[in-house]
Order: C-alpha cells, then sequence, then structure tokens
C-alpha cells in the first residue's frame, strides 16, 4: 500500500502541483512571520541589553498613591539621595539621569522620527561613560547639546551646525557640541537622543535639582546583588526602588517580546487563513483523485485491502504532499522573513544589525502546520473513497450523493448557519467589548454553517445567471450545467474566495463607516477652526497659548489643561479651560442646565454625572494638587464624546493650584474661519516648529482616514494571499475537471463545436463559480460589518453604517477577474485536446 501510495502521487505530479502551491503559500507565510519577528525581536534584545552595561543597579521613586484629599504623586530623586547612593561601599559611581520628550527637526524643518521616540537626556560630567563621543566635546549651557551618531547620519548635522528642535513647544535653536554612540533601542529603531548638560536637562524638563533615575556602577568584584542589598540599607524603602541591570535587561526583553507578539499574532491570523483556504483545494484535489481512481479502489478492496489500508494509502499520499509544500514553503518563508526586513529598512524603519533567526520551533511549525493541515483535508475523501462497496465503486453506483446525505447536509448547515445568526445578534446588543469574543465566535460558525448550505444556494444563485449565459449560445448552457453538475465540488472551490471576500468585504465597511462617524464627531462636538498639539500626543507649554493669543485673526481661544484632583476620596481628572470663550470653541448637546464654566461654576458629561450621581445645581467639594479645597456647583450635564468630555472647571481656578502646568491641546477660532492664510498666521506664530500640529477638522478627519487607509491597505495585502490561494484553487478544479471530462469534451468536439466554444465554456464555468462566490462573501461582509457596527455603536453615539457600493463593486469585479484568470491554462488546456483521443480516454 506504500509502494501504492508513492506510485500515485508520482503519476500525478502536475495535478498535485497546485495543492503543493495552497500549502507552499500558507506555510511560507507562517514560517515567514516567525522568521521575521524572531528576528526582529533578537535584535532589539540585544541593542537593550547593550543600553545597561552601565547600569548594575538602578534607583528610582515609587508612585505614592492618592489617600483622602491628596493627589498620588511621584517622589523626588534629590541630589542628596544621589550622593547616599554613591557612598555605599560597593558603588564605583552614581550618575543622576534626567530624561523627556525632545522634538528635533532636519534640514528641511520636518520631525526626525515618529515624535514617540524621539527623547532628551542629559549627559554625565566631561565624560559620561554612557555615550562614548566620536566627535566634539561635552555640551555646557542652554545653547548646546549632543546628538547621536545614527541621527548625525542620516540628517547630516554635525559638530558646529545649529539645529530647530521642542521640548513642550516653544522653539529652542541650539548648536551641535559632539555627536556621540548609543545602544539606545529607541536610536536603533529611526528615533533620536539628545543630550544636554546634566542642569540644563533639569531646567528644560521641569525637573529642577532632581533626577528621574540614579544609575549606580558597581565596583570590581561587586555582585549586582550585593550592590542593591547595601542601597536598600542605605535609601529609604518608602520612597525608592532599586533594580538590578540584569532584571532591567530582562524586563526590556520580555517588553520587547510582548510588543512584537501582537504583531506575530495578527500576521500568524492571515496565515491562518490562507491555510484554511488552503483546505478547500487539498480536499477538493483529493476527492478528484480518488474518485478517478474509485474502480483501482474498489479492486484493491477486491483484492483484500481493507478500508483502514485504503485511508491510510490516501493519508500517505497527503504526507508526501504535505512534506514537499512544507519544506517548500520554510524555504520560501526564510527568504519573506529577510524580505520583511528589508522592506522595513526602504520604508524608513531603521532595525538593529543582527543574524536572520530560524529557531528550532520555526523549522517544527512550519513542517507541523504542512503535514498536518494536508492530511486532516485528505482525511475526509479517503474515508468516503473507503466506504465505498467494491462492486457498488466498480459499476459507478456511487457517483451520485444520496438524499439523506444531502438532507443531512443541509439540516446540519442550517442549524450551524442559524447558530451562528443568532450568536452575531445576540453579541450586538453588548457592551463593547464583551461583545467581541461572543461576536467572533458567532462569525466563525456562520460561515462554516454557509460552506455547508453552499452546495444548497449554488442552485439557485447559478440558475440566476442563465438569462445572461444565454447569450453565449451552446457554451453558455454547458458552462451553467457544469457549475452545478457536482454541487460539493463547486462548494469547496467557491467557498474559498468567498472567505477572503468576506473578510475584505466586512473590513472596508466597519472602516467607512468609523471614519464617517469620527467626521460626525469631529463637525459635531468642535466649533473652533483649529486645534493644536503637539505630534507624538505629549503635553503643550502653556507659552504656546500665550504665543497664539497674539497671532493675527485669533478671535477666540481656551487651552484644555489637564489637572489631577480629589474628589469624595476618588481621583478626578479636571479639564481646565477659558470659561469666557470655550462655549464658542466646543458644540455639546447639553442634558440638563446649562453650558456655563466661570468662577464656581462647572459643567460635567453624563457619565461622570451618573457614576457619581450628580445633576445639574449637585454642589461638590474638590481638592487640587497642592491639597486646597473648593467648593464648585455643577451648571449644566453635557454630552460627552471622544473628542469633549469630563469636568470641565475655568483655569482661574486650576492654575494656582499647578506647580508644573501643561495642556493638552489649545483650541483656536479665527476671524477668517479655517483658510490657508489663517493657518499660516497660527504657524508663524509658533515659529513653524516642526513639532506643533495645527488641525482643522478636515485635518482630523483626515488624520484618523490616514490611519485606516493605511490598516486597510495592510490588510487588503494580507489577505490577498488567501485570495492568491483561492485562485490556485479555482485553477486547479477547473484544471482536473477538464482532465475529468476528456470523453464529453472530445464528444463535444466531435458533434460540431469548435475550440473557441470549448475555451468559452470553461471560462464561463470559472467566471460563474467566481462570481458566486463572491457574492456570498459580500453578502456574508457586510452583515459582519453591520453586526461588527452595531457593537461600537454602543460606545460611539456618531457610529453610522456606510456600505461602500463602489468598492463592493469593485470585490465583485476582482471576483470575476479571478475566475476569467483562473480560466486561461485549463480552457486553453480543454481546446488542445485531441477528440480521438480523448473520446478512447477512461
Amino acid at each position: 500500500m506504500f509502494r501504492t501510495a508513492l506510485r500515485n502521487v508520482l503519476a500525478h505530479k502536475a495535478r498535485l502541483l497546485m495543492t503543493v502551491l495552497a500549502v507552499m503559500l500558507g506555510v511560507a507565510f507562517v514560517s515567514g512571520t516567525l522568521v521575521f519577528t524572531n528576528t526582529i525581536t533578537d535584535a532589539l534584545q540585544n541593542s537593550s541589553a547593550k543600553g545597561f552595561d552601565q547600569v548594575d543597579v538602578a534607583v528610582t521613586t515609587e508612585y505614592q498613591d492618592a489617600e483622602g484629599d491628596k493627589v498620588g504623586e511621584v517622589p523626588e530623586l534629590t541630589e542628596a539621595l544621589l550622593d547616599d547612593s554613591a557612598k555605599v561601599p560597593g558603588a564605583a559611581s552614581a550618575i543622576g539621569v534626567v530624561t523627556g520628550f525632545t522634538a528635533v527637526a532636519d534640514k528641511d524643518g520636518d520631525l526626525i522620527g515618529d515624535g514617540w521616540s524621539t527623547q532628551g537626556g542629559n549627559y554625565w560630567g566631561e565624560k559620561d561613560p554612557r555615550y562614548p563621543l566620536v566627535d566634539g566635546r561635552a555640551p555646557n549651557g542652554t545653547g548646546e547639546i549632543l546628538i547621536d551618531s545614527k541621527t548625525a547620519e542620516r540628517t547630516g548635522y554635525g559638530v558646529g551646525d545649529t539645529v530647530r528642535m521642542s521640548i513642550d513647544g516653544p522653539v529652542l535653536t541650539p548648536k551641535v557640541t559632539g555627536v556621540f554612540t548609543t545602544d539606545d533601542g529607541n536610536v536603533a529603531a529611526g528615533g533620536t537622543l539628545t543630550l544636554f548638560d546634566t542642569a540644563t536637562a533639569q531646567k528644560v524638563f521641569g525637573k529642577t535639582g532632581t533626577y528621574d533615575e540614579i544609575a549606580v556602577k558597581a565596583k570590581a568584584g561587586v555582585t549586582q546583588a550585593a550592590l542593591k542589598a547595601q542601597l536598600d540599607q542605605a535609601l529609604p524603602k518608602d520612597l525608592v526602588e532599586t533594580t538590578t541591570g540584569e532584571k532591567l535587561a530582562d524586563d526590556q526583553a520580555e517588553m520587547i517580546a510582548s510588543s512584537m507578539s501582537g504583531m506575530k499574532q495578527g500576521l500568524l491570523v492571515f496565515a491562518g487563513i490562507a491555510l484554511f483556504v488552503g483546505t478547500f483545494i487539498i480536499a477538493n484535489t483529493f476527492t478528484m483523485l480518488v474518485a478517478q481512481r474509485t474502480k483501482e479502489l474498489a479492486l484493491m478492496r477486491a483484492v483484500g485491502a481493507s478500508r483502514r489500508q485504503v485511508t491510510r494509502s490516501v493519508l500517505i499520499e497527503a504526507f508526501v504532499v504535505g512534506v514537499v509544500a512544507a519544506v517548500t514553503g520554510l524555504l520560501a518563508g526564510i527568504g519573506i522573513g529577510a524580505g520583511m526586513r528589508s522592506l522595513m529598512g526602504s520604508l524608513g524603519a531603521v532595525v538593529p544589525d543582527g543574524p536572520l533567526v530560524v529557531s528550532p520551533g520555526t523549522v517544527v511549525a512550519a513542517l507541523a502546520v504542512g503535514v498536518l493541515v494536508t492530511m486532516l483535508a485528505a482525511w475526509l475523501p479517503g474515508r468516503r473513497a473507503a466506504k465505498i462497496p467494491p462492486v457498488a465503486a466498480m459499476s459507478s453506483v456511487h457517483a451520485t450523493a444520496t438524499t439523506k446525505s444531502l438532507v443531512l447536509r443541509n439540516t446540519l448547515g442550517a442549524l450551524v448557519s442559524a447558530a451562528g445568526v443568532a450568536v452575531v445578534l445576540a453579541a450586538t446588543t453588548m457592551e463593547g467589548s464583551d461583545g467581541q469574543a461572543p461576536m467572533g465566535m458567532g462569525a466563525v460558525l456562520l460561515i462554516i454553517g454557509v460552506f455547508i448550505l453552499t452546495p444548497l444556494l449554488s442552485r439557485p444563485l447559478i440558475a440566476a445567471a442563465a438569462p445572461v449565459l444565454r447569450v453565449f449560445g451552446v457554451s453558455g448552457k454547458l458552462a451553467r450545467q457544469n457549475s452545478v453538475r457536482n454541487p460539493r465540488r463547486t462548494a469547496a472551490t467557491a467557498s474559498a474566495l468567498m472567505i477572503g471576500l468576506t473578510l475584505i468585504t466586512g473590513m472596508t465597511v466597519m472602516a467607512g463607516s468609523l471614519q464617517k462617524s469620527i467626521d460626525k464627531m469631529a463637525a459635531a462636538a468642535i466649533e473652533a477652526d483649529y486645534v493644536v498639539s503637539m505630534a507624538n500626543g505629549n503635553y503643550l507649554s502653556p507659552d504656546v497659548a500665550e504665543k497664539l493669543r497674539e497671532a493675527d485673526g485669533v478671535t477666540a481661544i481656551s487651552p484644555l489643561r489637564n489637572a489631577e484632583s480629589r474628589i469624595g476620596g476618588q481621583t478626578e481628572y479636571l479639564t481646565g479651560v477659558d470659561g469666557s470663550t470655550i462655549g464658542e470653541l466646543a458644540d455639546v448637546k447639553v442634558e440638563q442646565g446649562a453650558f456655563r464654566i466661570g468662577g464656581t461654576d462647572v459643567v460635567v458629561d453624563t457619565d461622570t454625572a451618573e457614576d457619581h450621581g450628580w445633576k445639574a445645581g449637585s454642589a461638590l467639594t474638590v481638592a487640587y494638587e497642592d491639597g486646597k479645597k473648593q467648593q464648585l456647583r455643577i451648571a449644566g450635564v453635557y454630552e460627552g464624546n471622544d473628542m469633549i468630555r469630563g469636568i470641565m472647571v475655568d483655569l482661574a481656578n486650576v492654575a494656582p493650584h499647578q506647580s508644573d502646568p501643561v495642556d493638552m491641546q489649545v483650541m483656536v477660532k479665527m476671524s477668517d474661519g479655517a483658510s490657508a492664510a489663517s493657518k499660516d498666521s497660527l504657524v508663524k506664530a509658533l515659529d513653524t516648529n516642526p513639532a506643533i500640529q495645527v488641525q482643522d477638522k478636515q485635518d482630523i478627519s483626515n488624520e484618523v482616514a490616514k490611519m485606516f487607509t493605511l490598516m486597510l491597505n495592510m490588510l487588503y495585502g494580507l489577505l490577498a494571499m488567501a485570495v492568491i490561494v483561492a485562485v490556485l484553487g479555482v485553477i486547479n478544479t477547473l484544471a482536473m475537471s477538464v482532465f475529468e471530462r476528456s470523453q464529453e469534451i472530445g464528444m463535444l468536439r466531435a458533434i460540431g463545436l469548435d475550440r473557441k466554444g470549448i475555451k468559452r465554456m470553461v471560462r464561463l464555468e470559472s467566471l460563474v463559480i467566481s462570481l458566486f462566490g463572491g457574492v456570498l462573501g459580500i453578502g456574508l461582509g457586510v452583515f459582519f460589518g453591520w453586526a461588527a457596527g452595531q457593537l461600537m455603536g454602543t460606545t460611539i453615539p456618531t457610529y453610522e453604517l456606510v456600505l461602500p457600493w463602489a468598492r463592493m463593486g469593485v470585490f465583485l469585479l476582482l471576483a470575476a477577474a479571478v475566475g476569467v484568470l483562473a480560466a486561461l491554462w485549463p480552457a486553453r488546456r480543454a481546446a488542445r485536446l485531441n477528440m480521438l483521443q480523448a473520446i478512447k480516454a477512461e
């Protein structure tokens, strides 16, 4: 039986090629994902570990929880604590570390890096062991900085150049006095690191006389654990926390691995989809191969082979095919992993240098996935073949599915589909994230149910195309009959395409609807012409609002300032605004009272009011950051949203109690409205600062749209793998169908159907099957998009379903194109059959 199985594999090399390709693509995706993520993770972990070479123990402060009327705070690391750390017996040195966001512009005035990884820090003394200088000297004073060598290389900055930069809004123009090297992972990933002398760093980051961390280096022969124990005894335990360099490196490595796991899981999901689609091709292929060998298998049964042996022979064929596909897929995946790393570099995302990581786990996963998927998909055809009685097989009595089996299949499909719809509909009534898992489970059930029902659905849906197919005469009529001749095969072929289009359509519907809701939210909540904020979402200096007040054309302005407070023993964040102008800048729906802010009058959003049991006219006592209290009165309750929410208080009440005030953003109204001239006026007032963005409502919507578009394009690219596999499935089905119907095609040629007619027949059959899968996929995608929208609508009041008719039309055309392209080779092959040899074919 083993030799027979191997002989059959070698005898059907061409027919198994598409199956090998389908499995290979899925395995390549899986192994490529693992190679890519493991390589990037390993490179980042090695790079970050080097960054802790100069830290044996790090001293930091622990956040002190809020109690009573006192807000939470982080104790300061003072000079005294630095001195105490340096004096412990095992310490060779102690360095005070200061860090903060620092935006640096390139020579064109554009922000370097992605904003989040543009950091600043302090250079310790004349020679900081953490940052070896490769050029120049240490900085001294507010007008001097050091830049990292990667930034110098990317931008062309060198010693003596003047750089435009910003910490929290106002533009600074220091001079570069030196260039240093660093193993900082953020820099390796494309960010920047700018260093000031310690006194300047403390000043610009608002930490005068204090530090964010104390890095202690151990003397020779002193272990990190011993140094940590000495520091624990010397420093106040209730204020500080000590961590060894090894623990910091391990934590950083774990954090990097965790951050990469999301990408890995996302990519593996799409690889799984491609493999799932591939199972239809494998099952189809082995079903047809087994059907073509029915008499051979029956003869084997007649001469003594058992059912188990017949099934085993089919599984051995699948095993061989799976091994070949898995090995080639693994090799292709290694190439994909290397290519993805190079692609990141070409897109500007810099990653640390390091070897390509092909772990034993990747090899095992690739081989296991390829072999198991192939064998599982081939098991059912093999089992079905083994159950056919030898006499029935020899007389082809088995060829038509029994009424009982069809009724059973349709009943099961209807029940599973109904269960899926019920679970999805139930999930739409849940709140936010609570409904995500049930909706996912319901979606899987519905897709499986529709797949089971697809043979039943194929007849009426394909029959609907009959009027169009009649136009093509005999070829069209034959194409329709061939499409429904074997409903199960048609269903398996169409289902592969259906799954890909279901996901693409559903995501497009969700993205379009979300974009519409964001547009409505921005238009409904903001009356301001512009919203000014830091490009990376960091806080703004209050100086920004003062500069904007002086800009030409400004008629109303209000910062939105975050202020921590305690109300009724709970921490609440207040939003400080200019009470005299906020009414002109924000447009919110007032549920109770009036939207009035000033003096002791405040407004609160409905969610916060419900949490505390407040209503218009309620009084509340607020304890500010400095511990002082004030009684306020709720003048109104408004409907909050993602743009504007929380407790709004007049700035005159908040500002006196803040030691380091910062603004989240600034809202501005102009006399001429939003225009190029108005925007230019605000940009100039801010000294053309690269770290600050000035956005009107359309800019805000475009930014969100840009994010959705990027996400959708990535998803389209990933789902293209599933569509490619589906195309292979259509080609495979048609090619094997042509082989199966060689005698029939020869007879058609003999009675007068020319080669063009044969080609047209095969192409139309392919087109009908592909459009059938496309219609099912788009229909399911719209349903899932609607259901997901209903779930999101519980947290986004402005959510509105938007059906992208134009894109759905494109998707349907894509399905048609798949059918046309997939038929090219099978149609050509069918047309070139020798009619006499075909008629004589078994």
